[in-house]
């Protein structure tokens, strides 16, 4: 059977590792290798790239579908579909105000351009109201980097492969990636005797076993034995006083609050040796670079906040920042999140739980909360796109009893999702190799990968979907047709930047228009872009933008021309015929502290609410311990094993081991509670309980308990309704978070086991 091959990009992780997928006849995916033209990635991939046909071959839905007063959906027109939604979106913003709707999702992995697109059926809405898996992951780091660098949105880079000493907190890249090259990099380092590899981990993980130091912390004790790393580079004067000095504010305030913690005591309660955390840090303030790689382990356990500005104080105070070989700032083409004001600076804060917009995204958990209340302005309207919080976000019994109470939910997506089934509409998307889509999430890089199948029939890309809903509201016409006769006439040759003046110039006499510019752009310019790109078109301003804002950078990446709009056009053009992504900038080091927002372009190191934090760290701790009395096991949810990701591949089959998803438990507590490998156990508290297969293994310590994510997913390929492996959101609790980020502590889920006969 004929087969054809094209470059694209894996949608498992942020990574987005380039590949090659090679399609037969009846659109399967017959092989899956890496891209070796990938500026990133190389060639290399993990064994879970090579099961992605599992995702575009699994049961798709085709049709739009209604569910009616028996609570059962029907299938419907996409006309009837559209319009129904659209006047009902209408009359919830028109009679309670659109911040009453909000949107959740927007962005599975490798899924972006969904997010883009959404802005313009947001501003038609009137709603501020993203509610974001990014949210309950990394928005305390965004607001630490607004507290340091000056603005939410500035991102620095890990760079754990040009190190001399590399830190490794609450990850496990060898399963979970989130490095480029991860296992041979990984292995490289953990072979160089001139590298030295710490990990901190409560489990001995795959990564653990190869570093030369592993120190099995307590789960939920980073905040104190960071903490206590700080406080030694401080009190030993193990700091980079040059670098403080020529980079940094603040340094004097934050000293007296570290001069008066008791390291022994500290490391102590952490669980671990003080002779060794003292030996690793000493050896880590003489070391030229340091890079510290951290993830989920600290940024969903208690502390979280706090765990983001202590780690980021570790490079900081000793001067590893700001070169090709230190963690080091970052641009991206485009942004990952926006900024956000405090509250108290006049920042919006949610109507009900008061809650702040972080990097202009809300925390998933705080969600059913919003909905399920008296309050006037409570969440009346949802829209889920590319997720599946009763999944995917913490407590899913809150979150199906907060959409019953909704008056409108419209879910888009893939396949039937348990979010879909409480849907009043689902909306059939186009798969991620069925339309244009991008990766970005790496240091100034951009990969647009281009469809290798069309649509299946009966779906629609997002963008097409929003577009549809913007003219049913009225709020746009079908068709720009003097907009769309510059575009082609600029594309054709025949003038010089005719169209941008001419968009420009429709938005100031329509300003009602701006909000809607990815998709008028889309409409217009688009429809004479190559390859059938159209949901690229927006990429257009991108690049004017990136270009105006970092022209030195864009120029040794080897962009130049006549004027900046020459050069912006030639990246354009760039973006859409480089079927492995391409670099787009090229920063000068020198030139790295110019990224800062700040006026003085010099790090804030003083931020006052986490210093007063630290100051009660162990009083946090005692109300934490009586919190951990209610159950006797500490569940460590969310594991990252060889074939687990997000949950945009439902069936179980697609991995090759471990398709019940094993709870892991050490041999002395398997034996108090006398079972064995392959036994079951029933896991529960409070909020519910999940059904696990016991594995036994040395990876644990007594009282930790560990299940992987993205299990427990409804799969019904044969029309069945059948389930593999322990949803773990079963067990989470809405309330259980950080208190200011509200990221919840799924590292932390405390439960009791018993055995059951199945």
């Amino acid at each position: 059977m004929a087969t054809t091959s094209h470059k694209t990009a894996c949608i498992l992780c942020s990574l987005n590792c380039g590949i090659e997928i090679e399609v037969d006849e009846n659109r399967q995916f017959t092989k899956i290798t890496g891209d070796k033209d990938h500026p990133h990635s190389q060639g290399y991939i993990c064994q879970k790239a090579t099961r992605l046909n599992y995702y575009q071959n699994q049961k798709r839905l085709q049709s739009p579908l209604k569910k009616n007063e028996n609570g059962d959906f029907e299938e419907i027109p996409w006309d009837q579909a559209i319009q129904e939604i659209a006047d009902k979106l209408v009359h919830i913003r028109d009679t309670f105000g659109g911040d009453t709707v909000a949107y959740a999702g927007g962005g599975g992995q490798g899924n972006h351009f969904p997010g883009v697109y959404a802005t313009a059926l947001r501003g038609a809405i009137g709603t501020p109201y993203i509610y974001s898996s990014l949210a309950q992951e990394k928005t305390g780091n965004f607001w630490v980097h607004g507290k340091l660098f000056g603005k939410q949105n500035i991102v620095y880079e890990e760079p754990v492969e040009r190190a001399d000493f590399v830190f490794i907190i609450g990850a496990n890249p060898l399963q979970s990636h989130g490095v480029h090259q991860a296992r041979p990099v990984i292995n490289k380092i953990s072979r160089d005797s001139d590298k030295t590899l710490v990990v901190i981990d409560p489990r001995v993980t795959e990564t653990a076993k190869k570093a030369d130091y592993h120190l099995q912390i307590k789960p939920g004790r980073d905040a104190l034995l960071m903490a206590a790393m700080v406080a030694m580079l401080i009190q030993e004067d193990l700091v980079d006083h040059d670098f403080i000095n020529d980079h940094t504010n603040g340094f004097e305030a934050i000293k007296s609050h570290f001069e008066q913690i008791d390291i022994d005591s500290y490391i102590a309660k952490s669980d671990l040796k003080g002779d060794e955390v003292k030996q690793i840090v000493r050896e880590m303030s003489k070391a030229k670079s340091v890079v510290i790689r951290s993830d989920l382990g600290i940024e969903m356990s208690y502390n979280s906040t706090l765990n983001a500005y202590l780690k980021r104080l570790l490079f900081l105070l000793t001067g590893n920042f700001g070169r090709h070989d230190t963690n080091h700032l970052v641009t991206h083409f485009m942004p990952l999140l926006g900024n956000s004001r405090d509250p108290e600076e006049g920042g919006r804060i949610t109507p009900v739980t008061g809650t702040r917009e972080i990097g202009k995204l809300y925390p998933p958990n705080i969600l059913p909360l919003e909905i399920n209340s008296d309050h006037p302005k409570h969440i009346r309207g949802l829209i889920v796109e590319s997720a599946n919080p009763i999944n995917s976000w913490p407590d899913a019994p809150a979150q199906r009893a907060a959409y019953k109470k909704l008056d409108l939910m419209v879910v888009i997506d893939v396949a039937m999702t348990e979010t879909a089934r409480e849907a009043d509409y689902v909306l059939p998307a186009a798969s991620q190799y069925e339309k244009h889509e991008a990766t970005f999430f790496k240091d100034n890089f951009f990969h647009l990968r281009h469809p290798i199948l069309e649509p299946l029939e009966g779906t629609l890309p997002e963008s097409e979907i929003h577009k549809r809903l913007l003219v049913a509201m009225g709020e746009i016409p079908e068709n720009f047709d003097d907009l769309a006769e510059k575009a082609k006439s600029d594309l054709a040759g025949e003038t010089t930047g005719e169209f941008p003046q001419a968009f420009m110039q429709t938005l100031m006499s329509k300003p009602n228009w701006k909000r809607f510019g990815p998709i008028i752009l889309r409409e217009s310019l688009g429809k004479f872009l190559p390859n059938k790109s159209k949901d690229a078109a927006f990429l257009f301003l991108s690049a004017q933008m990136f270009v105006q804002k970092y022209p030195e950078a864009t120029a040794a990446a080897g962009f130049t021309g006549k004027n900046t709009f020459d050069i912006a056009q030639k990246m354009f053009s760039k973006i859409l015929t480089s079927p492995s992504g391409i670099v787009l900038a090229d920063h000068d080091m020198k030139a790295q502290f110019d990224l800062i927002a700040y006026s003085d372009k010099r790090i804030q190191l003083e931020i006052q609410e986490l210093l007063n934090w630290l100051d009660i760290l162990p009083e946090t701790y005692r109300e934490i311990e009586a919190h951990e009395s209610a159950y006797p096991f500490n569940l460590i949810a969310g594991e990252r094993r060889a074939y687990n990701a997000n949950t945009i591949i439902r069936n179980p089959e697609w991995r090759k081991n471990d398709q019940e998803g094993f709870l892991k438990i050490c041999p002395a507590d398997a034996e108090s509670l006398k079972i064995e490998n392959g036994d079951s156990v029933k896991c529960y508290n409070s909020k519910g309980e999940v059904l696990a297969v016991v594995k036994v293994t040395e990876e644990m310590r007594p009282g930790d308990i560990s299940l992987p994510n993205a299990y427990g997913l409804e799969y019904n390929e044969s029309d069945t309704h059948e389930n593999a492996g322990a949803a773990l959101n079963e067990l989470t609790d809405l309330l259980h978070c950080d208190p200011l980020a509200k990221t919840p502590y799924h590292k932390n889920v405390r439960v009791g086991l018993e055995t059951v006969d199945l």
